[in-house]
């Protein structure tokens, strides 16, 4: 039955109604716009409308009981306990039937109200109102069910019967080879469905496969709704606090670190903070308007504008390719970095798929040429990100298994040709020879970045590369190699630089073993963990053990560990305790270089950045092996974030920490 397989649990766990509260309102609306004003439907066609709203009343209250029902079953049982819930597909089937006649009748309302209907204005408005927020509820549920709606249904889940015998057999590897061939083609289509408004040249397709293939392996042995899996991260973040709180304080360093290693990390987060603003510069403005939202508009409206690009004989005081509001674009860049129009270079906002906007600029302060690449800010960015496949890469290092995350790969190959084949670093290298070569980025331009400083060091070996919250990029040699001239830089929990398909795989293990042994329904546990993620409290008061012998009771519709998909699946693997070690396709990636870690000292609310202070430490890469949970892990990545808590570290001046030169990790992973 495909609605108690995984797509029933997908639309009814998530989507039996994507709004409920919606409709309820619009049930008082009509209601109280009925009573109050049916003394003035005695008009033309006043008749039907009256008709029309006792009916629309009577349909929306079996509606909205129907969802209630929904909302009331759901709430029994627990995530991997569906037994309480066994009727929830006769509901479903039931508020499936409700949209014929709800989408009929929307469609009455509004040939009635085309008919110009003369009655009393607020009457027609109020029935206008009714019908436009009618077909919002109608199209935004249809929108969400063909995006979360799982065609394969019971086909994803475990096959008990599919032991190692089971699965040599030829039927099997055809059922198996089908099967994955369908996941993938769902995916392609929601996300083609999504990104409608992507081009569809040759790299927009090869990422929609990419991508699509990513998810269909990642989800293809679990059964997750986005409710059980912000349950599972709700439970992960408290058992990771538990942990941590129980355990003795890490060692102190008493003696002082030497001075070359204090003179270095000194002069590093100053390099850091200073060509952070270029990295910032990239975006364009709307960062700058995301930074200064009273002022923004004003200065780069009203301030300086950038005269006419001149090109000469090959050479152009500074070009500006790509995009629309690049007078805009310009203004904030001048203002964000403070340097003049004859400091740049080149600056290019095309921006597609596999091929990031980047500039060039002349810093005579630091007297350097800087190259900065833009992060994610785009669907195009997106898909760039989502191209996760290993690439082999082609570099005259000298390093054995030379490979990295294709998307970030390939946007630095682009931005490596432009720079070379286009003769942009050899004009600004003609106007100062004696400078030396910085690439900088931020989160998908600090992976860009990263690969491109390798791919240019052959030629520019004094290059420098300051790489800010940089995505996971590189294997494990190239993370060796550019230690020598490459510097990451993370914040906090930043998920960006521990967002690996390896680590990905390992935060879904661990957030199905942590839902598989609560004992609690789901409702509980997002409530109980809105308050602790708002409010704070004591992770120890909410148990996620199941006690004794009631484990035995499960069911586990989660656990995809006897399913065909699973023991086909690229990223799996029977170990559950440490990272996976994913085959080829999906190998362990690491941030490039040598990495400073800016760290909250102490405890400054859950939200509040006011008054936090942060400490800076030279960090191992075993750091960013696993995906810490809490609520910065996303607002650590925001460049705006990042800048203030780099501008703070180097204003202290003596809030830094230095760790053994091992580089082990104290931080307590669940």
């Amino acid at each position: 039955d495909v609605w108690e397989g995984g797509a029933g649990r997908q639309w009814g766990g998530e989507n039996g109604n994507p709004n409920p509260g919606s409709q309820r309102n619009s049930w008082i609306g009509i209601l109280t716009l009925f009573l109050m004003h049916r003394g003035k439907l005695d008009c033309a066609g006043g008749a039907l409308l009256s008709s029309y709203l006792i009916v629309l009343l009577v349909l929306l209250a079996v509606i909205i009981c129907t969802v209630s029902a929904i909302v009331c079953v759901s709430m029994k049982g627990t995530i991997c306990n569906p037994g309480p819930r066994k009727s929830m597909s006769k509901l479903l089937y039931l508020r499936l039937a409700l949209f014929l006649p709800e989408m009929v009748w929307a469609s009455l309302g509004a040939a009635w109200i085309a008919d110009d209907v003369q009655c009393d204005k607020t009457v027609v408005n109020g029935i206008i109102a009714t019908v436009i927020i009618s077909w919002i509820i109608i199209v935004s549920t249809v929108v969400t069910i063909i995006i979360v709606f799982d065609p394969l249904g019971g086909k994803m889940a475990p096959c008990p019967s599919a032991g190692p015998n089971h699965l040599d057999s030829r039927e099997s590897s055809q059922l198996l080879h089908g099967l994955k061939t369908a996941a993938t083609s769902v995916w392609e289509t929601r996300i083609k469905f999504l990104c409608c408004c992507v081009g569809k040249d040759d790299h927009t397709r090869v990422a929609f496969s990419s991508t699509a293939e990513l998810f269909s392996t990642y989800f293809s042995d679990t059964d997750l709704v986005p409710s059980d899996i912000a349950a599972g991260l709700t439970l992960l973040h408290q058992q990771q606090d538990s942990i941590r709180n129980s355990q003795e304080p890490g060692e102190v360093i008493s003696h002082s670190p030497g001075a070359p290693q204090e003179a270095d990390l000194d002069s590093e987060l100053a390099n850091c903070q200073h060509y952070m603003q270029f990295a910032a510069a990239a975006y364009g403005w709307p960062l700058y308007i995301y930074r200064n939202p009273f002022t923004g508009l004003c200065k780069i409206g009203g301030g300086r504008r950038a005269p006419p690009a001149r090109r000469v004989s090959g050479t152009t005081d500074y070009d500006l390719v790509g995009g629309e509001q690049l007078h805009c674009h310009f203004g904030s860049i001048l203002h964000t970095t403070g340097l003049q129009y004859r400091d740049f270079i080149h600056i290019s906002f095309h921006d597609k798929v596999y091929e990031l906007p980047f500039l060039v600029a002349l810093d005579h302060r630091k007297e350097s040429v800087v190259v900065a690449v833009r992060g994610t800010m785009s669907l195009q960015d997106i898909l760039t990100d989502l191209s996760a496949e290993n690439e082999t890469l082609n570099l005259e290092c000298g390093v054995q298994d030379c490979s990295a995350h294709k998307g970030i790969s390939q946007a630095a190959r682009y931005v490596y040709q432009r720079l070379v084949n286009d003769g942009i670093l050899s004009q600004a290298f003609s106007i100062a020879p004696e400078y030396r070569l910085v690439v900088v980025g931020h989160s998908l331009g600090a992976g860009a970045a990263a690969l491109l400083a390798i791919m240019l060091r052959s030629s520019y070996p004094q290059v420098r590369c300051y790489a800010r919250c940089v995505s996971s990029t590189s294997r494990k040699s190239l993370y060796e190699y550019s230690k020598n001239f490459i510097v990451s830089l993370v914040l906090g929990k930043d998920v960006i630089p521990r967002l690996s398909v390896t680590n990905l795989e390992d935060l879904k293990k661990r957030i199905l073993r942590v839902i598989a042994h609560c004992n609690k329904p789901k409702y509980q546990i997002l409530l109980h963990g809105c308050w602790y993620e708002l409010f704070g409290g004591s992770p120890d008061n909410f148990p996620t053990e199941l006690d004794g012998g009631a484990q035995a009771d499960l069911t586990q519709p989660l656990l995809g560990e006897q399913s065909l998909l699973t023991h086909g699946s690229p990223t799996y693997s029977f170990s559950s305790d440490s990272p996976l070690e994913s085959p080829t396709k999906y190998p362990p990636l690491y941030p490039p270089g040598r990495i400073i870690h800016l760290e909250e000292e102490g405890t400054s609310g859950r939200f509040c950045r006011s008054a936090v202070r942060y400490s800076a430490r030279w960090s191992h890469e075993s750091q960013f092996s696993r995906i810490l949970i809490g609520p910065k892990m996303l607002t650590d990545h925001m460049p705006d974030v990042l800048m203030k808590a780099l501008d703070s570290v180097v204003s202290d001046g003596a809030s830094y920490v230095f760790c053994p030169a091992g580089g082990g990790s104290n931080v307590d992973v669940v």
